[in-house]
């Protein structure tokens, strides 16, 4: 089963990673913090410190068009916020 489904890239998590050495990742919605651990710690090649995980719910959006009213839902998913041992770095764009 593969755990890690992306990293989370964007601005903050960028300035957040350069001070606190923390990453954020979209899991899989049945993984623990262990797994996730183990996940990273295997991929990456690092040690890590601890995992925090949030759950975020898909949101009901609305909006009107010539052919009427058009619905949907956006995706539900899990984020894991990793705090790595101090000294680690995880490098996303080493291979573009």
């Amino acid at each position: 089963m593969n755990i890690l489904i992306r990293p989370v890239v964007t601005e903050k998590m960028e300035r957040v990673s350069e001070k606190l050495s923390r990453y954020g990742f979209i899991v899989e919605k049945t993984a623990n913090r262990f797994q996730i651990k183990k996940a990273v710690e295997e991929l990456y090649g690092v040690t890590v410190d601890s995992v925090n995980t949030m759950r975020y719910g898909g949101k009901w959006k609305s909006r009107y068009t010539r052919a009427g009213v058009i619905v949907g839902r956006t995706n539900s998913y899990k984020k894991a916020i990793v705090t790595l041992k101090e000294g680690d770095k995880i490098d996303f764009y080493s291979n573009i």
